[in-house]
């Protein structure tokens, strides 16, 4: 079994589907002027349209729309000519109007894939379709003595519902999936993909079948999972429950559940509903929607750079490792940094990645920060590694200097003066360093003198500690060659 199904019993295969509900970064609503905001006091933001009033009318956002063809365009999709709103209706306390207003039989978006990698091996996920559909809003627990508050501030809010082919075997794949999505979306600027705020949430369809058959079996549906890890836990705990139940004689309920993080455990929420159980059809007040040949055209021409094609480029462009390549484009603000950095620093590329990806990414992540959030700019890092180049400082004090930088002690410059860390590069002076270090170490010249060439090592570390770091490494090696001469020459 490899590393990716590890949680699978033996003998027995997983079927996933996830729908994933990504809010789109529309500053109103989808059919109201309301402000889409985070935070707003519980109810700020609900107009009569959110509400539901009657003799209200819903206008469609315009952003919405777009976003949603830019989604799909992304994944290479099908954007409908014609797509059209429906009533799916449903009986919740935050949900006012009695129905949600979403897509049913023509989505505007369909037949899209994504490709992933896990581990060494590549594969193809089908996306069924992705419709435009308003939010609900917020049931509240906390605070309250049997009873709960409801928040209709995210009523209204405009999402795209993402819905994958049942082509995932593992939880690996997807979060995997899942992942590459989220990069998608955001990158895109469709959404801010914050988890932690409900932007980005999934439902998860688990069923498992014996490993050589192709019939499905039945599925359950694990709702509004907002964290790739806790996507991958409940996934792989819902497989093992079921593998269990149906080992035991017993069968799997179609049914809604809900996973809790503290337990690592799904749990029944209420039956699962069918499409006829929503009772759907066409919403009266919304006229179909056109998207026609020159608008798909002009929306795809506002496309930003993709994480693919990014990669690709960084390889090529800049001599880049896929493995470097992949981490520098994982994030649109990390790649933008890089390409800012080099730029600045005049070349330099395989240089600023290694700084980016091993000093840069690893101080902030010790300091629990994000590239956006990093002390040190990137016209800065930028100036470092100048500084490396024209040999003001070597690479083993830039180490110095940057754990300054980032400790707010001022850009490369300042930082090489107030510490007086310019490097020592007149030979003159590392000579007169290498003559007495010679002088101090009569043991080890002999050794050296004897043929032992490893005690060269020794007296580049004797020169290096004499001058704090400062020699030129390079000229150090030089001229203890010159002055000593091949080693076994008496």
């Amino acid at each position: 079994m490899n590393d990716t199904a590890h949680c699978i019993p033996d003998g027995w295969e997983a079927v996933i589907g996830l729908e994933i509900h990504c809010q789109l970064s529309t500053q109103s609503k989808i059919f109201s002027g309301s402000s889409t905001a985070y935070g707003a006091p519980p109810n700020a933001q609900a107009s009569a349209i959110d509400l539901g009033m009657p003799g209200v009318l819903p206008v469609l956002n315009g952003d919405a729309l777009r976003m949603a063809v830019m989604f799909g365009l992304a994944v290479d999709a099908e954007i409908a000519p014609v797509c059209v709103f429906a009533r799916k209706h449903y009986f919740y306390p935050d949900l006012p109007k009695g129905y949600q207003i979403s897509q049913y039989e023509l989505p505007i978006v369909a037949n899209g894939h994504l490709d992933i990698t896990v581990g060494d091996d590549h594969k193809r996920i089908g996306i069924t379709r992705a419709h435009m559909e308003e939010d609900a809003g917020k049931s509240l627990h906390e605070g309250f003595v049997n009873e709960s508050g409801i928040d209709l501030n995210r009523a209204g809010t405009p999402l795209i519902e993402i819905v994958s082919e049942p082509d995932l075997r593992t939880p690996a794949e997807a979060v995997a999936y899942m992942k590459k999505l989220h990069q998608i979306v955001v990158y895109l600027g469709i959404c801010d993909g914050n988890m932690q705020e409900g932007s980005f949430r999934c439902d998860a369809n688990v069923s498992v079948r014996r490993a050589g058959t192709t019939a499905f079996g039945t599925r359950t549906e694990t709702k509004n999972v907002n964290s790739f890890r806790y996507v991958e836990k409940a996934i792989e705990y819902e497989i093992n429950r079921q593998v269990e139940v149906l080992e035991s004689g017993g069968s799997i309920q179609q049914e809604t559940r809900l996973f809790d993080p503290s337990t690592g455990q799904t749990r029944a929420m209420r039956s699962k509903e069918d499409a006829h159980d929503y009772r759907y059809f066409p919403d009266p007040d919304l006229l179909p929607v056109h998207c026609d040949a020159q608008y798909i055209e002009d929306v795809r021409a506002t496309l930003p750079e993709l994480p693919v094609d990014k990669r690709a480029r960084f390889e090529r462009d800049y001599g880049l490792s896929t493995y470097d390549a992949t981490v520098l484009t994982g994030e649109r603000p990390l790649a933008d940094f890089y390409e800012t950095m080099v730029a600045e620093a005049g070349g330099e590329a395989k240089l600023c990645a290694n700084w980016v990806i091993t000093d840069l990414l690893g101080a902030l992540n010790k300091a629990g920060l994000e590239i956006t959030e990093s002390p040190v700019s990137a016209a800065q890092m930028a100036a470092l590694i100048q500084r490396i180049g024209d040999q003001t400082i070597s690479g083993k004090i830039a180490k110095e200097v940057f754990e300054a930088m980032m400790n707010g002690e001022g850009d490369a410059d300042a930082v090489i003066e107030a510490k007086g860390l310019r490097q020592i590069t007149d030979d003159s002076a590392i000579l007169a360093v290498i003559d007495q270090v010679i002088a101090d170490n009569p043991k080890q010249l002999e050794q050296y003198k004897g043929g032992k060439d490893r005690v060269l090592g020794f007296f580049v570390g004797q020169v290096m500690k004499a001058t704090g770091g400062k020699a030129n490494p390079d000229a150090v090696n030089r001229l203890l060659k010159e002055r000593l001469g091949p080693p076994g020459e008496a």
